[in-house]
């Protein structure tokens, strides 16, 4: 199984790969995003430090099931060979109505198949007013025409 683009990395296949990471998340579908892991990825994300696919698809299904109307941009800020590196800002909200924006970066690694085997995300988040989110798009895929991170100014 293969997950182009492939590395190396062009500025076009990056971004490409960059969109498609943050279609998948906004599908909240953990068992279809575990998919673009490789069997054995390892992860930082946090405090939690999983490991290959299960642990990955449970992580996400706790993420999602306390992360409620989770709407995701990411940003392409460099890349070399099979590294990507990232920017991204996402809005939910918890079970008790409170919203919450999110700020992070990640650092991948992708294996030559084109799943990424490594994951290292920095990520810090702030409560928000709901009249302060700027992520207004139907749940799922974010439409092209809203604007990206550098657009929202953030």
């Amino acid at each position: 199984m293969t997950r182009p683009p492939l590395p190396p990395f062009s500025l076009e296949s990056a971004r490409e790969k960059v969109r498609l990471a943050e279609d998948g998340w906004n599908s909240c579908d953990p068992s279809k995003v575990a998919l673009a892991y490789t069997q054995d990825t390892i992860w930082r994300n946090r405090v939690e430090f999983p490991q290959g696919r299960d642990e990955i698809e449970a992580f996400l299904t706790r993420k999602w099931a306390s992360e409620l109307d989770y709407r995701l941009i990411k940003e392409l800020w460099a890349f070399r060979e099979n590294r990507i590196a990232v920017r991204y800002a996402y809005e939910y909200r918890n079970d008790s109505g409170n919203w919450f924006r999110a700020f992070g970066n990640e650092n991948w690694e992708f294996a030559e198949d084109g799943l990424m085997q490594r994951r290292h995300a920095s990520i810090n988040e702030m409560p928000i007013r709901e009249e302060d989110r700027l992520f207004h798009w139907p749940l799922g895929r974010r439409p092209d025409d809203h604007p990206g991170l550098s657009e929202l100014g953030l």
